[in-house]
């Protein structure tokens, strides 16, 4: 068994880390360690590239789970590594229990899974159910079999409207732009929400549920911790295909389209299907006493329907992606969690925070860009980690990372052509990270090959290598800020019962014989209303102590509270138990007791 191993002197992850046993007896594992965990999304892509193809993959992963145990997440998100055409990059999948040769193999799997349980990181991996890829054997026999053949009803093909059925069966859209129908040449049209080459499932169908449940038996028997469902709110269509009512169209950009679009999205019938997995899921942790998780990428609008996704039979946790909306203004904020808290309160689930991911815009661009874009993106973070529930970071985060305007010619999303050339897709969120050194590619490639998408040349401060050293770097705030949300017990949480604490975790042995209280009430949340409308602040509390967080979004903060300093997104003032914020800053104080 080869160990997991780094071979970039000098980098973050070598001296560190977390150490301790690879995996608690059956039966110990914290039966809600996703209540308030810290995951990483990790692009496959864009990672890290081992064998020098300019394309990242698994083994890419392995070598740097180090890095990622030294940032101090509890785990990660794998996008898909399937087998696939790449029409999509890898969202298109023809087979979902193999690997495509592209990212490795399936013993690259097992090593990946073996040496991050080793680091005591978690591996959630992406499960694509709502399309396959038009590679997938079971589309091309629905091809070659014709209209009425029984391998067509496990797709969505219809007949189509208007003379000689050359119209589209209905006024449907492709979330990437286009009709969200194409013909084939016996006449008939088939759906695709997406891209032409990601075909939907016909969820009605038995064998297409049936074939699920094995791949998620499949990777749970091979020991991952848990699945991100990727469109979980798509997969039931309204049975009878109905036009959506006419106005604007929703573009590529659009995030929340159900009430545009209600015949496709966030349909009632997908709850039985969560509730399947549920079972399932549940049936192998009580088999070998390890908790997986079930988490949705889940782009509903309404918090109260949203919260529906993770009732107490149903998905363990879906993202709330309405930060991802919110103006970077202390109301928005407020407002945005405090809806999320209390859906998700009522039906016993956490919120899962996101600020980012492999489908939109950066944050540090989205706030404006330049100096006051990395500010703020600073200070959100840091706010974020300071909220009750789980967090999702995306890769590049932790290094402030601006989105990248990929020049037309490099463009691979297919976005970018569904679109007519009119959205330039998501791919600046998709370079290559850059982990070393002062030219492309910053020591994300093992070999001579250049990266997939181009990488900026004025990176070289960006690096995860240099920001290592920088006491004020992204990195640093980033790792410190997880180091505190592990070592106190009002923002971290228990390592759980039989469970080593590790480095840096404090155990709660009142907690531990009673996992279940760790729910939103017991998470001592407080908002504090002292202060002016753009500032946002709040308490965490329990018994063993405290902490303030404020973000100061528009103008200064003052804030009388004695205490200790121990952690700002930015230069701050604090004498004399007055803290002082400038302008799109956040601060951590722990108040004195008594």
């Amino acid at each position: 068994m080869n160990p997991v191993v780094t071979d970039r002197a000098g980098e973050p992850g070598q001296s560190g880390g977390r150490s301790g046993p690879a995996a608690p007896p059956a039966g110990t594992d914290h039966p809600a360690w996703w209540r308030d965990a810290v995951m990483y999304e990790v692009y496959v892509r864009s990672f890290a590239d081992a064998d020098g193809d300019g394309v990242g993959d698994l083994e890419g992963i392995r070598r740097r789970l180090p890095d990622l145990a030294d940032l101090g997440v509890d785990g990660i998100w794998v996008s898909p590594f399937y087998r696939s055409p790449m029409a999509d990059h890898g969202y298109d999948v023809a087979d979902h229990t193999d690997v495509d040769p592209l990212f490795g193999t399936l013993a690259d799997v097992d090593a990946l899974l073996r040496d991050a349980r080793a680091a005591g990181l978690k591996v959630v991996v992406d499960l694509v159910p709502n399309h396959s890829s038009d590679a997938h054997p079971a589309f091309r026999a629905a091809l070659a079999a014709g209209p009425g053949a029984p391998e067509r009803e496990l797709y969505l093909f219809r007949d189509g409207r208007g003379p000689d059925g050359a119209l589209p069966p209905n006024n449907w859209v492709s979330v990437f732009g286009g009709p969200a129908w194409t013909r084939v040449p016996d006449g008939q049209w088939y759906l695709h929400l997406f891209a032409p080459e990601q075909p939907d499932w016909n969820w009605e169908h038995p064998r297409v549920r049936a074939a699920h449940t094995e791949i998620i038996r499949f990777w749970l028997d091979r020991g991952v911790d848990g699945f991100r469902i990727d469109v979980s709110h798509g997969l039931v269509k309204d049975g009878g295909l109905r036009d959506h009512p006419t106005g604007a169209p929703p573009t590529p950009e659009t995030g929340f389209r159900e009430e545009i679009e209600p015949h496709a999205w966030d349909q009632d019938g997908v709850h039985e299907i969560y509730r399947e997995w549920r079972a399932v899921v549940d049936a192998h942790d009580r088999r070998d006493g390890r908790q997986r998780v079930l988490v949705g990428e889940t782009w509903v609008a309404d918090p109260g329907r949203l919260a529906r996704y993770v009732r107490p039979d149903e998905l363990h946790l879906t993202f709330t992606f309405s930060l991802l909306y919110a103006p970077f203004a202390a109301p928005a904020w407020r407002a945005a969690i405090d809806a999320a808290r209390a859906a998700t309160a009522a039906v016993g689930a956490p919120p899962t925070w996101v600020l980012a991911n492999h489908d939109v815009v950066r944050p540090v661009s989205r706030y404006g860009g330049g100096a006051t874009g990395l500010r703020r993106a600073r200070a959100a973070l840091l706010t974020l980690l300071a909220l009750p529930g789980t967090v999702y970071l995306y890769q590049g985060d932790e290094l402030g990372l601006p989105q990248v305007d990929v020049p037309p010619e490099a463009r691979q999303d297919p976005v970018w052509e569904r679109s007519g050339h009119t959205s330039p897709g998501r791919d600046g969120a998709r370079v290559p990270l850059p982990w070393s050194g002062d030219a492309p590619p910053y020591g994300f490639s093992a070999g001579t090959a250049e990266p997939w998408l181009p990488q900026p040349p004025d990176w070289a401060s960006l690096t995860a290598s240099a920001q290592a050293v920088d006491p004020m770097s992204t990195r640093v705030l980033v790792r410190g800020a997880l180091a505190l949300r592990r070592a106190l017990p009002f923002l971290g949480g228990p390592a759980g019962p039989g469970l080593p604490a590790g480095p840096g975790r404090q155990a709660e042995p009142e907690l531990q014989t009673e996992p279940e209280l760790r729910t939103e009430p017991a998470a001592g949340f407080r908002w504090r209303d002292d202060l002016p409308a753009d500032c946002l602040a709040f308490d965490r509390t329990a018994a063993a102590g405290a902490l303030t967080c404020v973000m100061a979004t528009r103008g200064e903060v003052r804030l009388e509270i004695a205490g200790r300093l121990v952690l700002a997104s930015g230069p701050v003032g604090y004498h004399g138990g007055t803290l002082v914020l400038p302008p799109d800053t956040t601060a951590w104080v722990i108040p004195r007791s008594g």
